[in-house]
């Protein structure tokens, strides 16, 4: 089957969670936006095709299904794509990690937008400031200790005691992580050996490695979700 993955051409953002998925499967889709411009994906949100209607993007369309949502996304995937477990409580314990992570990358955007989405980062600044200095000593913490010790508790090599779609996740997590707060995250790398190993083995992952060193992976920039501002990570 060929997949239709929907996102916003130029944003390193929620798809590329879908797309690193897709890409690690060797999986046939097209990134339609990519293709056909933004507003191919229009028709969708106004609800005018068929399938179920999406708030927002990133959305797959899989024959007539449309499905919304990274973690609903990634769990109709990964039984196709080989990228889950076929038990079903280890499929909901991936599904739980996911939206965690889930939890974790929306706490990420308002660190940078906590006043309104709608708003430029520059006219919420002060408000950042103080959101970002909590992320960095409080809540990254918390975050990723949980995931190393999932880690430990499975092996410490993967989530899931084997490949699966969460191995990726955390990689584009911790990869965005490194990119935002470079200065934070040096002091946390040495806290954090399990999800440093696994974010080198999924690089080192042939289908990634190709993926990543191709047009189609988009730089970590100020249009994304993982935004790297100096005053962010602490510095004056």
């Amino acid at each position: 089957m060929q997949y239709a993955l929907y996102y916003w051409t130029g944003i390193q953002g929620r798809g590329e969670f879908v797309r690193l998925a897709l890409e690690d499967a060797g999986a046939d889709y097209v990134d339609m936006a990519r293709v056909h411009g933004d507003a191919v994906m229009q028709p969708f949100l106004d609800g005018h095709s068929e399938g179920a209607q999406p708030f927002a993007p990133p959305f797959l369309k899989a024959g007539r299904q449309v499905i919304a949502q990274v973690a609903a996304i990634l769990d109709f995937l990964g039984p196709t794509l080989d990228l889950v477990p076929q038990a079903a409580s280890r499929r909901m314990q991936a599904l739980q990690l996911q939206l965690t992570i889930a939890d974790l990358v929306a706490e990420v955007h308002d660190t940078h937008h906590p006043i309104a989405a709608s708003k430029y980062y520059e006219d919420q600044k002060t408000e950042a400031r103080a959101r970002a200095a909590a992320m960095r000593d409080e809540r990254l913490p918390k975050f990723l200790g949980y995931f190393e010790q999932v880690l430990k508790a499975n092996g410490g090599r993967h989530p899931l005691r084997e490949h699966s779609y969460v191995d990726l996740s955390l990689f584009q997590l911790m990869s965005g992580l490194d990119y935002m707060f470079p200065r934070r995250m040096q002091a946390l790398w040495p806290t954090l050996t399990l999800l440093r190993a696994l974010k080198d083995r999924v690089e080192q992952r042939p289908s990634i490695a190709a993926y990543l060193a191709s047009e189609r992976r988009l730089p970590f920039n100020t249009n994304g979700i993982f935004r790297h501002y100096p005053e962010l990570d602490g510095e004056k």
